[in-house]
This record gives C-alpha cells, sequence and structure tokens, in this order.
C-alpha cells in the first residue's frame, strides 16, 4: 500500500523499521496511513505523488508555530518530512487516536482558538509562504488587512480560476465593485495567529476530549475569517461559538461580514475540485 520509495525512505528518515500498516484517511489530496515501527510507535504517514516535500516541510513549521502557542490545543509532533528520488513527498507525524467529546470539549475547544487568536504581531502574513490544501499561499507582509485580502488572497485564487475558466470576466468585475468596499466592510483590528484551514474535517477530539487540530494553512490575518470558515461546511457546535466569544468578543456584524471572508476558501475549492464552489463565489460577489 505505502510505495517501496516512500517506506524506504520513511525508514531511513525514522532510522526505524515499519512494522505493520493500516490505511486511514488521508483527506481529499493526500494518501495516508497509520504505521507501527519496531519499537512499538504508532505513527501517522501521509505522502502526496504530486506535490513535493516543500508543502509537507511547511505544514511541519506551521504545526510547531501553533504549538509553540501553548493554547492547549492537541497539536500533532512531526517526526520527518521528506522527498524520495521519484518526487513523492511524505510526512510522518505524531498518531493521536480518536476519542469521542466530553460535555465541555466544544466549549474548551472555543476558548483554545480565542486564545490563539490572541497571539498578534504588527502585520498580517508570515515570514514564509506556504500552502492551502496542494495550492500555493502567499503570505507577504501587509500593514493592512484589505491590501493583505486582495493581493495575497483573493487576487491569486482569482487569477487561477479565471485562467482554467472556471469563472469569467463578469466575475472578476464583480470582485472590483466589492475590492472599493471592503475599508467599510472589514473592522480594524491587531493581526491574530490563525489556523488558516479549520474547517470540521480538520478536527477531531482526542481520547481525553481536547479538539486535536491538523493540516494547517497558518498566518497572522485578521481573526474572523477563521471563524467564517468555522461556519462553511456545516459549522461547529453552538457551544463552541459561545465559549469563543466569552474570552474573545467579535465586533457587530459579523454575520453580514462572514460570506466576504469565505470567498477565499471557496476560491481555493473552485480551483482544486471545481463544481459548484464557482457558483457559490458567482452567488456572494454578485451582491456587490
Amino acid at each position: 500500500m505505502i510505495p517501496d520509495e516512500v517506506r524506504q525512505q520513511v525508514q531511513q528518515s525514522l532510522s526505524k523499521n515499519i512494522k505493520a500498516v493500516q490505511s486511514v484517511s488521508g483527506g481529499s489530496i493526500n494518501e495516508a496511513a497509520k504505521i507501527r515501527l519496531d519499537d512499538g510507535q504508532s505513527c501517522f504517514l501521509k505522502w502526496n505523488r504530486t506535490a513535493g516535500a516543500e508543502m509537507f516541510s511547511k505544514e511541519e513549521q506551521g504545526l510547531k508555530l501553533l504549538k509553540s502557542a501553548g493554547t492547549g490545543l492537541s497539536i500533532p509532533i512531526v517526526f520527518a518530512t521528506g522527498e524520495t528520488k521519484a518526487g513523492i513527498g511524505f510526512l510522518v507525524q505524531e498518531f493521536i487516536t480518536r476519542g469521542q467529546p466530553k460535555p465541555d470539549s466544544a466549549s474548551t475547544f472555543g476558548e483554545a482558538l480565542a486564545e490563539l487568536h490572541r497571539h498578534h504581531k504588527k502585520q498580517f502574513g508570515l515570514e514564509y509562504d506556504n500552502y492551502i490544501g496542494r495550492l500555493p499561499q502567499a503570505n507577504t507582509w501587509h500593514k493592512n488587512w484589505v491590501d493583505f485580502f486582495i493581493d495575497a488572497r483573493i487576487q491569486p485564487q482569482l487569477k487561477m480560476a479565471t485562467d482554467s475558466k472556471k469563472l469569467g470576466e463578469e466575475t472578476i468585475a464583480h470582485f472590483e465593485s466589492l475590492y472599493k468596499l471592503l475599508p467599510e466592510i472589514f473592522p480594524e483590528e491587531l493581526p491574530s495567529l490563525i489556523h488558516g484551514d479549520l474547517w470540521s474535517g480538520n478536527y477531531f477530539y482526542d481520547e481525553t476530549g481536547k479538539a486535536a487540530v491538523y493540516d494547517p494553512a497558518v498566518y497572522y490575518g485578521l481573526r474572523e475569517i477563521e471563524l467564517a470558515f468555522t461556519h462553511l461546511f456545516g459549522g461547529f457546535p453552538s457551544e463552541f461559538y459561545r465559549a469563543y466569544e466569552s474570552v474573545y468578543p467579535l465586533q457587530t456584524g459579523f454575520s453580514k461580514r462572514k460570506d466576504v471572508y469565505n470567498l477565499y476558501p471557496l476560491l481555493v475549492h473552485t480551483n482544486l475540485f471545481g463544481g459548484s464552489y464557482g457558483q457559490q463565489v458567482k452567488s456572494i460577489v454578485k451582491r456587490f
């Protein structure tokens, strides 16, 4: 199941042999397995045949940054990243066992995310570019959120979508109209450390009931974009949002801004998967 060259490279990187392999979900873009090493340790291994090692090394940096925030979120430890001679990138990380949520799990998760968002920088962006899914994500520092949102988030994805004919010229015109309104739409806040790709498929509760988060696309952004994304694919429990607000209240009007923030992940999904995501983008942006 694991490509031979990946198995060999992983064993070399860890200086341990793989003794058992169990297939697990790798999400929508990677292949994955639970592996047991010859010392008895279990690890989560994922690999990608079309993306090189840089995607996984940037993911490792993101997980380390999230873990350094010390919020109480369960963040997996990365043991190795690399790339085979054939160009298959891989990542080996701590295997966190899925458990059942406890009565206060959702509330504790919301409080922990609020604490993460209290880690601030003076500018929007990050010291390095990274990825969202398998798509490049630019993180060039910007002094204000509007410019960052347009230049580093919307424009690269919009260009990709129009170049591939998933979206047309009319949609570009609607975005240009929206850009003029953004200074009045977005609130003024300090840049917050955010996970960057936080939806229901990128967290679960571990055996202690703590929220384990993974597959980040970290940067310092306006924290509302993170909260908006949590609503996009079904939403999180109501207790999560109440607890978040109790620690770090959102400014008024968030519900009206939510769809504007979600233009970014919807554009990403348009470029990755096509289908109805482009229609959702058009439906939102034509309001402006």
